[in-house]
């Protein structure tokens, strides 16, 4: 097998190396995929994410997640922007589909270069986030240190979201890891601390399951506008800041959630696949 081409790009800081699988060729495997996101070894992101022919005939591609642990994720807002501004570059489509485990997402690029992407409906049922047990999730059983009483919700993946009078001075690198393990989630959780400045601005850090701290989430993003509405502490529309940027957030009245932000793309480049093995 020759060299594997990839690009790389980035939401708000929150990166990607995207590999085009769409007609055969490398499909990374766990160990390779560790070593790719590999920020001393290999070439460094927070997930790699694999394009191939699409399932649903509505989609242009299917769009597979991993996380630099090899484990897989269901969706990803900040990478479905990346990737349907790729679409757009190669197409000349702005409103186009794509398929991610999680079902068929709606994108368009809009003048700006900015991209809004529908992450479907927001779940709240513990079934669906899910939960070990059943229970009211908009005040989840769950607390460690500091953090307590988040609300569940299922933004295509399973997200818990506390709320806080000061996201900087919660130790997300100590309580993410153990949280994301906690046993009330059986698929493990992407954990969320927010605090809401006023009824359509929230500050948000996020340890993502499987990468930890990162830049920017947008599902993580999504889940915390709708707990935020949930709990009656703002509107269905803010923006909400992560460490790498801003999204914007509309939880629709139909459910589903549209979030709009930019996309970066950074390089393109190629490895050798071989040169891999033994990750």
């Amino acid at each position: 097998m020759g060299k594997v081409p990839f690009v790389k790009m980035h939401g708000l800081g929150n990166d990607f190396v995207v590999l085009d699988a769409r007609r055969g060729g490398f499909r990374p495997g766990a160990g390779d995929v560790r070593i790719l996101a590999d920020r001393r070894i290999g070439i460094g992101c927070d997930q790699v994410i694999v394009l191939e022919p699409p399932r649903d005939r509505r989609a242009r591609l299917f769009m597979q997640i991993r996380n630099p642990d090899g484990s897989s994720a269901e969706a990803c807002g900040n990478a479905t922007r990346c990737v349907a501004w790729l679409l757009r570059r190669e197409s000349g489509e702005r409103r186009l589909h794509i398929e991610t485990v999680a079902g068929l997402l709606a994108a368009e690029v809009l003048d700006d270069d900015r991209v809004a992407v529908d992450m479907g409906p927001a779940r709240t049922l513990w079934r669906d986030i899910p939960l070990a047990r059943e229970m009211d999730t908009l005040h989840a059983d769950c607390a460690l240190g500091p953090l307590a009483d988040p609300v569940c919700t299922n933004i295509g993946n399973p997200h818990a979201t506390f709320f806080v009078d000061d996201v900087e001075t919660i130790d997300l690198a100590r309580l993410g890891p153990e949280l994301e393990n906690h046993p009330l989630f059986p698929h493990r959780a992407n954990i969320g601390v927010a605090t809401v400045r006023d009824d359509r601005h929230i500050r948000l850090r996020v340890w993502e399951r499987g990468a930890g701290i990162t830049r920017a989430c947008g599902s993580g993003a999504c889940a915390a506008l709708v707990a935020a509405n949930r709990r009656g502490l703002c509107d269905r529309v803010a923006q909400v800041d992560l460490d790498g940027g801003s999204l914007d957030i509309c939880w629709q009245n139909d459910g589903h959630v549209v979030m709009t932000g930019p996309t970066a793309w950074v390089f393109e480049g190629a490895f050798d696949p071989a040169r891999l093995a033994g990750g």
